[in-house]
């Protein structure tokens, strides 16, 4: 068996139509279908498909984004509670995750089941 990536990640939705327009209008992914009953709404995510559906467990999402601190303060434009601000988490010195040197930063928020979300991004240390 080869893995060759992550295909679907499911999160909980009490409130579908509620998560329905934080994901799609706050966000800004991508509606891709969503199918009433039995109350399941999928989203695009690159690669990754998001599924929102009121039985799946609370899960982290960790959304790649280029510049962490401009997308946290897109979403507290929007109206957000930013949870965690914008902080360097790893300095990648030796290259394990991506071009050796660069930094790993994240954020994190409530969506609006109250799901914690992160922001993730590595960039240059200034």
């Amino acid at each position: 068996m080869l893995v060759t990536g992550l295909r679907q990640v499911a999160q909980r939705a009490e409130d579908l139509d509620r998560a329905v327009a934080f994901y799609r209008d706050v966000v800004g992914l991508e509606l891709i279908a969503r199918f009433d009953p039995p109350g399941l709404a999928f989203f695009r995510m690159g690669a990754t498909r998001l599924l929102l559906e009121a039985n799946a467990p609370s899960a982290i999402l960790y959304l790649g984004v280029d510049d962490v601190a401009e997308a946290t303060d897109a979403l507290r434009a929007r109206g957000v509670a930013i949870e965690s601000e914008p902080h360097v988490i790893f300095a990648d010195q030796d290259g394990r995750f991506g071009p050796a040197g660069e930094a790993e930063e994240m954020a994190f928020f409530r969506d609006s089941e109250g799901n914690l979300v992160g922001l993730s991004g590595r960039k240059m240390p200034a």
